[in-house]
């Protein structure tokens, strides 16, 4: 069976299984990428990440979710992808080609325009996205936002106090989100953003980095904060900017965990 090689990274603990398949072709099935992100059986990972030639940027980079599920963007992923290349790059992803700037210690990628239409998001139905009309429990009054993937935003007193991993189930597999959602709660002092995330397929992460920018930019839309803006979960910091009208761009450290090997 052939060796593949992978490198294993991490930004602030959302960590993820990247291969290269520029030179040696890879193609996995839903049930490989499972193992793979297994942390018990395989080598464990929120996400797992296929670079890819590309005629539209210098790479592609295929996104899948520890479920198996394919997904068009992760921010903190194509932070990994840039950091592993040591260089400013273009990536072609599922949400367009982002552009990452590498250096000082951190890497800065334009994740480009958030999206606000009901059917971008996408919703089942039309309705205020700046203010949905819904809410479970005491979680009410969220934004939504789509940064490449689907985003619900919820602000709350407390972001540690809510019972997400409870919560964050039922709102991703509501009817109201037709390609489930991810699920944000964050509350907002002097020190910027503190957020918690609940990521569809996925669970619990330490951070995300789409989500992070999703936040950040309802919080501004909401004129609750301006840019740019730190926010704090619960693996480290990212510092997120954008102006309305504008895109955005994300900040923030990766790291290299190891390099391995496999048989698939």
């Amino acid at each position: 069976m052939a060796h593949h090689r992978f490198h294993k990274m991490h930004g602030l603990g959302n960590d993820f299984v990247i291969f290269d398949a520029r030179e040696h072709d890879l193609t996995l099935t839903g049930e490989q990428v499972r193992w793979l992100a297994d942390r018990q059986r395989g080598i464990g990972c929120d996400q797992l990440i296929v670079i890819r030639a590309s005629d539209k940027a210098d790479l592609a980079m295929q996104i899948f979710n520890h479920d198996g599920s394919e997904v068009a963007a992760c921010g903190n992923a194509t932070r990994c992808v840039v950091a592993l290349v040591a260089r400013d790059i273009t990536i072609e992803t599922g949400a367009g080609v982002l552009h990452g700037t590498w250096g000082n210690g951190a890497v800065t990628i334009d994740m480009g325009l958030p999206r606000f239409d009901w059917d971008a998001i996408p919703l089942a139905y039309a309705m205020d996205t700046a203010h949905l009309p819904v809410g479970w429990e005491d979680l009410t009054d969220p934004a939504a936002v789509n940064m490449g993937n689907p985003h619900v935003v919820f602000f709350v007193p407390d972001a540690n106090a809510v019972d997400l991993a409870r919560l964050g189930p039922q709102i991703e597999h509501d009817p109201l989100f037709p390609e489930r959602v991810n699920v944000n709660v964050a509350s907002i002092d002097a020190h910027g953003i503190t957020q918690r995330v609940w990521e569809r397929s996925a669970g619990l992460t330490l951070a995300c980095g789409t989500g992070a920018c999703a936040t950040a930019v309802a919080a501004i839309a909401r004129k609750l904060v301006s840019g740019p803006v730190p926010v704090h979960l619960p693996g480290g910091t990212l510092t997120i900017d954008w102006q309305p009208g504008g895109n955005v761009s994300m900040t923030g450290p990766t790291s290299h965990v190891f390099t391995g090997s496999i048989d698939i």
